[in-house]
């Protein structure tokens, strides 16, 4: 018997100082459905994820709150595995780094570079930022003097320290760098890495003794191991670096570490140093992810705009969550986060394309062969087009999974969605029902509609796993959907005939949005009436003169809330430069107050004034709508500048 080829997969292991938002979750599911692609393809599959538990920052929060650091991450991380559960994330193993297996490892690793000459006690005076937990030279801090990562204060640390020699891996590192092309991805990435390690590399602080919250320096225990040293380490604990080394020669190297492009720099110069030294080959690839942005705007919590994934899931469903972020957002660019464009994914390719497709599918069979799929026999141009395109959509599936190119993938297998909704329209099975004479043609075209069904409930499973067993769960057939691989759905016509269908379960009910409200216009005085002669038709156009008569400018959003008794007006103050106005816009349905404060936006400025709800208002903002989606424009542009 051939031995499976492996897959080992890891995200960042993340850090407890609060609730994971919905960036995390991205991370996740974006591993989580590589891993299931990869399983998929019959591949043995090592996936983790985990908890990076020590340093000052959690020290210092656990003693705010007078409990012990364990008590602390202990609450926290459970909240961790519970929205991994929530998401459907089939991780193989959890990792803590306060674990004693993990300490072990740590501690061993630590005894055997240090054997080696490559660490060394020294003392230490530089910039520390806390909530990075890193050090930084001078000259590497931002314009203001702060963490190039995170921009917050840096503080003055002088203490007695170890020291790894990655000083000495530099040149070793930048070669590998340069020499394996594929290693950091995507290209932006690597560039940047190339370029940071052609400014020098420093040693790495690798011990503190200013707190002890931390796994203790085997050789000296008044230090702890510095966090980088100990989470880094985390990727080999799991797969048996000390305790299984036939486990471990299985999975390592790591085929793919998926981070952060924030930590791109920790996971491809500092962990591959420390591999070096350990003599152990480095993982296959790093990719760099990036980041998930709500509305056009980072997620902070200062801004008020930290979007909390478990909510969304009780409102949508994990799938739905799991669908739009794969989706939207082009793996290893920042990508948007908008609650209307959600629902607006969930109404038009989950309720309409895939859920109508399965609901009338199954309501055919049932109501015209009795529930039964029935020996197609024979086929048309229009069956030989659909099997095409089924077969040509999994090869796609195959190569372009294997690439991580999972959003133009998704795309790829809602496109056979469309086509097996148009084969409907093309085929007219209320039609051929009708004709004792088209009873096999249309048994074909039954036959036809649940195979392409078993092929999309494979297709979408890394990325919608429940949606895809309840699909074939409604077509009822007999192989057990955990047992599916991507080599069934490679040939048409597993589907087995006299297959008795399920019944059809709505997969997802369409979610109703209110119709804008939008503020009354003022009463405008009555015209004249015209004469006759020169009465012609309003052919919508106006000319340049009456256009330049409308002032746009851009104005800053002070402030922010909603209209009393009404669910769909906000109440703006916003800046002009040379003074401020109130105004009235019908977006509450679409913006939170708290999403608009600090935007600029393009407004009419010459609007004559009009009391809405009892507010005047000074003025319109512009927004751009397309179906049920409403967009406020947003410009970059400074306050006062003109728009013409």
């Amino acid at each position: 018997m051939t031995e499976k080829k492996t897959f080992y997969i890891t995200t960042p292991i993340y850090y407890p100082s609060a609730k994971l938002h919905i960036g995390h979750a991205y991370c996740t599911t974006i591993a989580d459905s590589i891993a299931r692609f990869h399983r998929l393809a019959g591949e043995d599959v090592f996936f983790l994820t985990g908890s990076d538990e020590h340093g000052q920052k959690i020290q210092e929060k656990a003693e705010e709150q007078g409990i012990k650091p364990i008590e602390y991450t202990d609450k926290i991380v459970a909240g961790f595995q519970n929205l991994w559960k929530r998401l459907n994330i089939s991780n193989d193993d959890f990792i803590r780094t306060t674990e004693k297996r993990h300490e072990k490892v740590v501690q061993e690793i630590f005894r055997r570079i240090y054997a080696k000459g490559d660490i060394y006690k020294g003392s230490y005076k530089g910039l520390y930022c806390t909530p990075c937990e890193s050090y930084w030279t001078e000259h590497q801090l931002d314009e203001n003097g702060c963490c190039p990562d995170c921009h917050r204060p840096v503080q003055e640390v002088a203490e007695e320290a170890y020291f790894f020699k990655m000083s000495n891996y530099q040149d070793k590192i930048l070669d590998y760098i340069e020499t394996h092309p594929d290693f950091i991805q995507p290209a932006s990435r690597r560039n940047e890495m190339i370029n940071f390690i052609k400014q020098g590399l420093e040693d790495l602080c690798i011990s503190r003794t200013s707190f002890d919250w931390g796994i203790p320096v085997p050789i000296d225990e008044k230090h702890v191991i510095y966090v980088w040293f100990d989470a880094l380490t985390n990727y080999l604990t799991p797969i048996g670096f000390l305790d299984d080394p036939e486990k471990f020669n299985k999975f390592w190297p790591a085929d793919l570490h998926l981070v952060g492009k924030e930590i791109v720099r920790f996971h491809t110069i500092i962990w591959p140093c420390i591999l070096m030294a350990l003599d152990l080959p480095l993982p296959k690839k790093v990719y760099g992810h990036g980041w998930l942005i709500v509305d056009g705007d980072k997620m902070s919590k200062s801004k008020g705009n930290v979007v909390d994934p478990i909510g969304l899931i009780d409102e949508f469903g994990a799938d739905a969550i799991r669908y739009f972020l794969l989706r939207e957002i082009n793996l290893g660019q920042d990508g948007n986060f908008s609650r209307d464009a959600l629902i607006q994914r969930i109404n038009s390719d989950l309720a309409n394309d895939l859920g109508n497709l399965l609901h009338r599918t199954l309501n055919m069979i049932g109501k015209f062969q009795d529930g039964v799929v029935l020996s197609p026999q024979g086929e048309s141009e229009i069956d030989k087009s659909l099997k095409a395109d089924a077969a040509e959509t999994v090869k796609f599936f195959d190569e372009n999974m294997q690439k991580m190119e999972l959003s133009l993938t998704i795309k790829k297998v809602w496109a056979f969605i469309s086509r097996a909704n148009k084969y409907i329209d093309e085929t007219a099975p209320w039609a051929l029902a009708k004709d004792e004479t088209k009873k096999q043609e249309l048994a074909n075209v039954m036959y036809n509609l649940v195979e392409s069904l078993r092929h999309i409930s494979v297709l979408i499973e890394p990325f919608m796993p429940i949606t895809a067993e309840r699909i074939w769960q409604q077509l009822n057939l007999p192989q057990a959907f955990a047992e599916v691989q991507l080599d069934d759905i490679r040939a048409w016509g597993g589907t087995p005939a006299d297959l008795k269908v399920g019944t059809p379960e709505q997969l997802f009910p369409r979610i109703e949005v209110e119709k804008e409200e939008q503020p009354k216009p003022a009463k405008q005085p009555k015209q004249k009436k015209e004469k006759k002669a020169e009465k012609k038709a309003d052919s919508g156009e106006v000319t340049f003169d009456e256009f330049s008569k409308v002032q746009l400018r851009v104005v800053k959003v002070l402030e922010a809330e909603p209209v009393p008794e009404t669910e769909k007006l906000l109440k703006l103050k916003v800046d002009l430069g040379t003074e401020q106005r109130e105004l009235v816009s019908g977006i509450a349905k679409h913006y939170a107050p708290a999403d608009l404060i600090g935007k600029n936006v393009v407004m009419v400025v010459n609007l004559k004034p009009a009391k809405i709800r009892g507010v005047v208002s000074h003025g319109m903002v512009l927004a751009a709508s397309a179906g049920e989606d409403l967009k406020v424009l947003s410009v970059d542009m400074p306050v006062g500048a003109i728009v013409k």
